[in-house]
């Protein structure tokens, strides 16, 4: 119930549908979520860890600010770590997640850019998610997970005014497909092509 409601809110956050200082409402998101106030807080204090909220004393719960500036932090620690991930999941000869990262890959040679703008939103973080379990260490899987969440935020703050998202997720295919062939170094200079290029993309957006 803790891991159900932990998702929910993630993305909700992440996507900004709890817009940023927007207060917490434990006991309607617990009844939307179908689970009780313990699960509900055990996901707050997760989510907390995360960065996506701030509890005050007497206050309550609220969703963090989004603040452009982390883009620099970020930024930083995802052109070190992206690499890295990459090139552990081109290491990685885990048929299940393989099979995963093979199943993404079909869906963005494939993918129809009419769909909604949630769903387009989803599909990236869902991609970075499992390249980042295809790695293969749960702290550096943790961690960029964590960064990724922030960024995308960021991303959702100035989105009217970026490239469209089926442009900016098309850039996943040939990573995917470096990452299937065991090719390690092609892996890691994509990725850190792309972040690069995300990076610049922001900076653009008014």
């Amino acid at each position: 119930m803790a891991d159900r409601a932990y998702n929910a809110l993630r993305d909700r956050l992440v996507l900004l549908e709890i817009a940023p200082t927007h207060p917490i409402h434990e006991p309607q998101l617990a009844e939307e979520l179908g689970v009780g106030r313990t699960p509900m807080r055990e996901a707050l204090k997760r989510l907390e860890t995360d960065h996506l909220v701030v509890s005050y004393p007497r206050r309550g719960t609220f969703a963090t600010a989004v603040d452009f500036h982390e883009l620099n932090y970020i930024s930083e620690m995802r052109q070190v770590l992206e690499p890295l991930a990459a090139r552990n999941a081109a290491a990685n000869k885990d048929p299940l997640i393989r099979e995963e990262l093979a199943g993404y890959l079909q869906q963005i040679d494939a993918l129809d850019p009419t769909l909604d703008q949630r769903s387009l939103l989803l599909l990236d973080v869902h991609i970075h998610r499992l390249i980042y379990k295809a790695a293969a260490n749960k702290h550096l899987e943790e961690t960029l997970v964590r960064l990724d969440n922030l960024v995308t935020r960021i991303w959702c703050l100035v989105i009217d005014q970026m490239p469209p998202i089926a442009e900016h997720i098309s850039e996943h295919s040939a990573l995917l497909r470096a990452i299937l062939d065991g090719d390690a170094e092609l892996a890691s200079r994509l990725v850190s092509e792309h972040v690069a290029h995300f990076e610049q993309a922001l900076r653009r957006a008014p």
